[in-house]
C-alpha cells in the first residue's frame, strides 16, 4: 500500500525540521569557533614579553641562490659584441 498524502506531508515536514536543525547547529558551531579565535588573538596581543627577553633579529635579506653559489656569473649572461652568445662552462 503506497503512503498516503498525510504520511508524505509528515515525512517532508520531518526532513525540513532535521535540515533546519542541522543548519542552525552549523551556524552556532561557526560562531563559537569565531569567538574562540577572537579571544585567542586578544590574549596573544595582551602578552607582555619578559624584561630580559630580546626581540628576534630580522633575517638577512640575501639571495639564497647566491649564498650557495649556484647563480651564473654576470659575464655569461651578457651577449658578445658579435651577437652570438658565448658558451656556458
Amino acid at each position: 500500500m503506497p503512503p498516503t498524502a498525510r504520511e508524505l506531508r509528515a515525512q517532508a515536514i520531518h526532513r525540513l525540521q532535521v535540515g533546519l536543525l542541522g543548519l542552525c547547529l552549523m551556524l552556532l558551531l561557526v560562531g563559537l569557533a569565531n569567538i574562540i579565535m577572537d579571544r585567542a588573538r586578544m590574549a596573544e596581543g595582551a602578552v607582555v614579553p619578559a624584561p630580559g627577553a630580546r626581540a628576534p633579529s630580522p633575517a638577512a635579506k640575501g639571495d639564497p641562490l647566491a649564498d650557495i653559489g649556484v647563480v651564473p656569473s654576470p659575464e655569461a649572461a651578457r651577449p658578445t659584441e658579435s651577437g652570438t652568445p658565448t658558451p656556458v662552462r
